[in-house]
């Protein structure tokens, strides 16, 4: 499922125009980013949590450019805990 098929499940499951749900779906999205870059953690109680994780610089050599060692700076990764209903209704 892409951005405009779930834009379209919540238009119609909602009875929202695609306008309106598109502008909710757009919202949550923007919401999740906002609270992650500010460092926060967005748990939604029976699907998941979205957190952000700070990985360290490293160094490392690089295979194919004979010996070079290349610095990785460090960057901050997001995840994604599945909770225990998203989990449930998997299996």
């Amino acid at each position: 499922m892409n951005k405009t098929q779930l834009i379209q499940v919540v238009a119609e499951k909602t009875e929202l125009t695609r306008k309106e749900a598109e502008a909710a779906v757009n919202a949550t999205f923007e919401a999740i980013v906002e609270a992650m870059k500010a460092g926060d953690k967005v748990q939604l109680v029976g699907f998941g949590a979205f957190g952000v994780k700070d990985v360290a610089a490293k160094e490392y050599v690089n295979r194919f450019g004979e010996g070079q060692k290349v610095q990785k700076p460090a960057c901050k990764k997001p995840t994604f805990v599945a909770g225990k209903g998203l989990k449930d209704a998997l299996n």
